[in-house]
């Protein structure tokens, strides 16, 4: 809004030409949704706490949770709230990426709700089914869009961006419609399996949406995308609006998910904040990146992956004391707090060596 507002008006006022700037609206709208998110995280607190929206936390985990039972949840709203409000104003909304990721927000956040609504209702959430089915039906959409109604991408839309390997991007054809279902349903899949602990998942958002920010903005900008030989995306560079303003929400809600929490995200958050990581790269082609940047998620993914395969093959051994891997590491002895750092630490890490690759080739 504040661009389609204030960017006319530079031709008469000068300084007002600072909103034709990507890195300028990009900034404020990361610091527009991070105090959005500290003002009305304790209104919402207050709010799920009056209504009685609190945790129910499973039988079957580490015993020292159960004094998290209670703690309110669905505390996702807070974040899809503050980062949409901000993108709404910073945004410019003539831009079509924008709508794709908030679409994809949206209807993520929208089956994470009804996830969640029926948990607090019935004790169990939609089944496994019900949510994958309706997660590869937003995933198609997005995919159909991008491939077949983006006359922008119609060059290089089904090519593969390999890190390290810039000259080689095969041709997967229909099949990378395929991949852009697996990415997005499986990146938000991943990121509600790793939102287990105080922080736990907020934290690898924070770090994955900073690093995504940048390279947005690298694969938006002409100059910066050849001379890095990664592909030039147009307007891609707009969606760093988006994906600083996911930052700035989620900095907002760590202050109060931080161990130990006020309140969880529940699925209305977690899902729909994979569901927009998993959107971004595809976008920008960045798809493969995105197992190295969001490492953690993988990793907690393929653990569960690993328990419940091992489980049935060997009939009921476990390979893990207790997955996802955060709880085995709690059983191994680690406080949560200990855990949780060094996850941080490690997505840290990860984001580093992922950022390496857009100049290795």
């Amino acid at each position: 809004m504040f661009y389609h507002v204030f960017y006319p008006l530079s031709s008469e006022y000068s300084i007002l030409n600072v909103f034709k700037y990507i890195t300028f609206r990009s900034a404020y709208a990361g610091v527009t949704a991070l105090v959005l998110s500290l003002v009305l995280g304790k209104l919402m607190i207050r709010t799920l706490l009056k209504l009685q929206i609190g945790e129910r936390i499973r039988s079957d985990g580490p015993q020292h949770h159960s004094s998290k039972s209670g703690t309110p949840t669905m505390g996702g709203l807070l974040i899809l709230a503050t980062f949409i409000g901000s993108t709404l104003l910073w945004a410019d909304l003539s831009n079509h990426y924008i709508w794709v990721v908030l679409f994809s927000a949206i209807g993520f956040g929208a089956i994470g709700l009804w996830d969640d609504f029926l948990k607090l209702r019935k004790g169990d959430g939609i089944t496994a089914k019900e949510k994958i089915v309706l997660q590869i039906i937003l995933s198609l959409a997005i995919g159909v869009y991008l491939l077949y109604f983006d006359p922008t991408r119609a060059e290089y839309a089904t090519r593969l961006s390999i890190p390290f390997f810039k000259s080689y991007q095969p041709d997967l054809g229909f099949g990378y419609l395929i991949f852009i279902v697996f990415i997005i349903v499986g990146t938000s899949n991943a990121v509600n399996l790793t939102d287990g602990l105080d922080g736990l998942a907020i934290g690898p958002i924070i770090v994955a949406t900073f690093t995504y920010t940048g390279i947005v903005y690298i694969s938006g900008h002409f100059n910066f995308s050849e001379y890095l030989r990664i592909q030039h995306i147009k307007d891609a560079g707009e969606i760093a609006i988006v994906s600083s303003a996911v930052l700035g929400a989620s900095l907002g809600f760590l202050w109060y998910n931080s161990y130990p929490a006020q309140i969880f995200m529940g699925d209305v958050g977690s899902l729909s904040l994979g569901g927009v990581l998993g959107t971004i790269a595809v976008i920008v082609k960045h798809e493969l990146l995105l197992v190295l940047v969001g490492g953690i998620f993988v990793i907690e993914a393929l653990s569960v992956i690993i328990q419940v395969g091992y489980f049935k093959y060997t009939g009921g051994k476990r390979f893990f004391k207790m997955a996802p891997l955060h709880h085995h590491f709690e059983q191994l002895g680690w406080s949560e707090p200990k855990v949780i750092v060094r996850f941080w630490i490690v997505a840290v890490v990860l984001a580093m060596i992922s950022l390496s690759t857009l100049k290795l080739r």
